[in-house]
């Protein structure tokens, strides 16, 4: 199938006289066709048809929406190797990387297809009427959980596919009953009209209102503001940078009606170093390291960015043993020209505030590689300049050397909120690191234990998210079927008639879910 460049309202295709290419950031080159850019006429179509949409797609029976995600992954199986080789062209991403990548994208819908039949999701709960009860008789109070609303969903620069049009937040706000307005990345046009033609499919194929899925393209940020005060979109989902999350974040705060923003912004992932396995296998997580540092040429939203030690024998061999990891590893192309830029002056920034260069990558030979580069200070020089502990979004990491256990006490006191923190350690560490976990658990999503931040398991007791700036929301996460939760809302229904009560909450439907009946769980009971 050839693409167009046009925009997807519903199920119409749309094309505007505003153009925009997308490019190759391995040689510079731009890629064919050029896209259309949506404007205020477009977004006003697409949230229209997104909130006309709304109350029918909600309703619909929890095995419908559940048909709708699997065709969705089963229409974007189908397309095969030309939707990996375009998503190449516009990345520079591996295509192991994105074949893995598309079946993590398949996998999550299929995932949030299954919490969809569980009914966990629905937090059902009855309180039967109590009539006779003194000195005051209760009300019969049952309750569920409803879909928001219409939800503009940012497609990533790093992640093509999987946090990109078809998505875990698109996943996630669909299962919820949620239509989706999608905002493409401008690096990835192309990728997004691909995935746009499989989401495209599967609500023909399975009987969607029309205004479940919109895709609107185009460059600046303009657009995202846009879409983001339209009144009748109910919520936000974001992964991107610090600066354009805080502004999508004002933007839906001025709103008349302020609406959640839930976005994924800035994560240095601080990495400890434990003394007594740094002193026994000190050249092991160098080379550990190096792997996780340059994985995706460091576009990771988990890169380990910083590494906190005492200084020691252990550390220098660690060091030591880095920059050989480094200086053997290949530099790739980095996503975009402008991110490549950005890179290089965060590396460039980093010298200027006093960090010692300990090692560098090889500078490659294409367009846009991404140099590694590692970095160390004193603690005491890292607690006196905030700047320091910013994130450099690329392959870079600034090792911190601490002279006592206390200077790394202070430091994660210090930190800001963060999507991962990880801790390395020996059976004789384990007394250090269980003081340290309670601050640990104040500034982290998710921690890690003789593992590396780069990976995110899609399941269902994965926390992908964190205190601020990680994301704008830390009780939510972005990655495993707990990410249902940010699109629903609770509703209680007073002694309603059987009649008038939603289906779930009748009497005899109620016993297929899982429920609370008076404060006691009962499970589903089969067929």
């Amino acid at each position: 199938m050839a693409l167009t460049g046009e925009l997807f309202i519903g199920r119409e295709r749309r094309e505007t006289p505003r153009k925009f290419p997308a490019f190759d950031p391995a040689s510079g080159r731009s890629l064919e066709p050029a896209f259309s850019a949506a404007g205020s006429a477009e977004v006003e179509a697409a949230c229209a048809l997104a909130h006309a949409a709304f109350d029918a797609y909600r309703e619909l029976p929890p095995q419908r929406r559940a048909l709708f995600l699997e065709a969705i992954a089963k229409h974007i199986l189908a397309q095969g190797e030309p939707l990996l080789q375009r998503a190449h062209s516009e990345t520079a991403l591996p295509l192991p990387r994105l074949e893995g990548e598309r079946a993590r994208t398949a996998n999550q819908l299929r995932l949030f297809a299954a919490e969809l039949r569980s009914g966990e999701w629905l937090g059902l709960r009855v309180d039967p009427a109590m009539p006779q009860r003194q000195p005051a008789p209760r009300a019969d109070l049952r309750q569920r959980k409803i879909a928001l609303g219409p939800v503009a969903v940012f497609g990533a620069s790093n992640f093509p596919l999987a946090f990109s049009v078809a998505g875990g937040d698109s996943a996630a706000a669909l299962a919820a009953g949620c239509p989706i307005v999608v905002k493409g990345h401008p690096a990835h046009p192309g990728t997004s009209e691909w995935v746009a033609q499989a989401i495209t499919a599967a609500a023909a194929e399975t009987g969607m209102p029309e205004g479940v899925f919109s895709l609107l393209n185009g460059p600046g940020t303009e657009l995202g503001a846009t879409l983001t005060a339209d009144p009748r979109i109910r919520a936000v989902a974001f992964t991107g940078s610090r600066a354009a999350g805080l502004a999508l974040m004002g933007v839906a705060a001025r709103r008349p009606e302020p609406i959640p923003v839930f976005a994924e912004m800035s994560s240095v992932n601080p990495v400890i170093l434990m003394p007594g396995v740094l002193g026994s296998s000190a050249e092991r997580l160098a080379r550990e390291f190096a792997a996780s540092l340059t994985q995706s040429v460091g576009q990771m939203c988990t890169n380990p960015g910083i590494i906190l030690a005492l200084h020691s024998p252990g550390l220098q061999t660690f060091l030591d043993a880095a920059r050989t990891a480094l200086a053997n590893i290949t530099p790739g192309v980095m996503l975009t020209a402008g991110i490549h830029r950005n890179y290089t002056q965060g590396v460039e920034h980093m010298l200027a505030h006093g960090a010692e260069l300990i090692a560098r990558g090889e500078a490659g030979d294409a367009e846009n590689c991404g140099r590694a580069a590692l970095f160390s200070v004193p603690a005491a020089t890292f607690l006196e300049d905030r700047e320091l502990s910013e994130e450099t979004f690329g392959p870079a990491s600034l090792v911190v050397r601490c002279a006592t256990v206390a200077e790394i006490r202070r430091i994660i006191e210090r930190l800001e909120g963060q999507l991962t923190l990880a801790l390395h350690m020996d059976e004789a560490d384990q007394p250090l690191a269980h003081g340290l976990l309670p601050a640990l658990e104040r500034k982290a999503g998710r921690i890690i234990v003789n593992g590396w931040p780069t990976g995110v398991e899609v399941c269902h007791a994965m926390v992908h998210g964190g205190p601020f700036p990680a994301t704008s929301d830390g009780r939510s996460t972005s990655v495993g079927t707990l990410a249902i939760e940010r699109f629903l809302r609770p509703v209680c229904y007073q002694d309603f008639p059987e009649a008038l009560l939603p289906l779930e909450l009748r009497a005899a439907e109620l016993l297929r879910w899982p429920h609370r009946l008076d404060g006691e769980r009962r499970l589903a009971k089969p067929g």
